[in-house]
């Protein structure tokens, strides 16, 4: 008896097993379930909600250096106010953060470089082009010191072919040429820059002001950082500096300070094995790189000079693959700011309400 119910038991299970392989092999199913997912992607996604609020957010859409990362796009900080979205460094895998997110790409305000390395310009085209398509109502401005200009007419040069093809295959119509276009905004920074003065704004609109300052990021010449102002709340994003006296005075009693870090003892680990297998461009590499960025403490100890409110870590070199190598990456940060850091990742969201103390931290998906 035991042995027929055994049987039957397992000719139901490979019965059942049968019948949801054939409805899921089945067409009609498959474009079902195809319907629903592709629904919520039209409808809206993770990055609808970036709007839905009178104040500031700031999304950290790329939080890489120019070392690899499975999931970590490079340097990318998009700052969200007054109904638009604006984008501080492009770096290459960044636009694709925003389409997953499905980020309205026509309510794109801007584009602010601190500097012209290719792992913060790399994305221009692909902001450019895919802003276009999605329907923004005028040239993409991008603005930046001295060096925009060229680059601007560098990508606008490699992406005509493109724009030229859309064109033709949608009709001017629907993709206006005149639209394509990126306008670049060169500034010229304040010769009397110094740790106690204030730069002139580089941007203003309604209640927002962008002010860029020189960072300290030699021989890359100009680099600078950005401080964004709106309805009583402040946002300052470092760019790629040692620790700077002009950028902590730009960050006094700001309420976000976006800086990057480079674990140097991590770099000094990676050198030595370099070393050992005889990688000598490698060695080489990781000896220049240590004298032109911030350590985790040295960001911290930024930070609490200006008095800021909370530390976000991004453009994190090397970038930590693991929990574990995110401890030895933030290694000796407590001792230096006991509280309010962050270690971002892509997706982090802070959501900053008008004149108010208030910072709300969540990730997108």
């Amino acid at each position: 008896m035991r042995k027929r119910f055994s049987q039957l038991g397992t000719s139901l299970v490979l019965l059942v097993i049968t019948a949801i392989a054939l409805v899921w092999l089945s067409p009609a199913v498959q474009d079902s379930l195809l319907t629903v997912v592709a629904g919520r992607a039209i409808e809206g996604g993770a990055g609808a909600r970036l709007h839905e609020t009178e104040g500031m957010r700031i999304l950290l859409c790329g939080t890489s250096s120019p070392l690899p990362h499975p999931t970590r796009r490079k340097a990318c900080v998009a700052v969200f106010a007054g109904g638009k979205f604006y984008v501080v460094d492009t770096g290459p895998g960044s636009w694709n953060n925003f389409a997953r997110w499905r980020v309205a790409g026509e309510r794109i305000g801007g584009i602010f470089y601190t500097h012209y390395h290719s792992d913060h310009i790399g994305a221009l085209g692909e902001f450019n082009m895919q802003t276009w398509v999605a329907g923004r109502p005028e040239p993409l401005k991008i603005y930046g010191p001295p060096g925009v200009r060229r680059l601007v007419a560098g990508f606008a040069e490699a992406y005509a072919l493109d724009i030229d093809y859309r064109v033709a295959h949608h009709g001017r119509d629907f993709l206006s040429p005149d639209r394509s276009a990126m306008e670049a905004v060169q500034f010229a920074l304040s010769s009397g820059s110094t740790a106690a003065s204030r730069d002139t704004p580089v941007f203003e609109e309604g209640e927002l002001t962008v002010t860029a300052f020189p960072v300290d990021h030699d021989p890359i010449k100009p680099a600078v950082g950005y401080r964004f102002d709106y309805r009583g709340r402040s946002v300052v994003v470092s760019g790629d500096t040692v620790k700077d006296g002009r950028l902590i005075a730009q960050a006094r009693g700001v309420d976000v300070l976006v800086h990057e870090a480079q674990a140097s003892h991590i770099l000094g680990i990676l050198r030595k094995v370099a070393d050992r297998a005889g990688r000598a461009r490698i060695v080489t590499i990781m000896d220049d790189i240590l004298d032109y960025h911030t350590t985790p403490i040295e960001a911290a100890e930024a930070a609490n000079e200006a008095d800021a409110k909370l530390l976000v870590l991004y453009h994190l070199n090397p970038p930590p693959p693991t929990t574990l190598i995110e401890r030895v990456f933030m290694r000796g940060v407590d001792e230096t700011r006991p509280e309010g850091v962050i270690l971002a990742d892509d997706g982090l969201v802070l959501e900053l309400p008008p004149d108010s103390p208030e910072i709300t931290i969540s990730w997108l998906d």
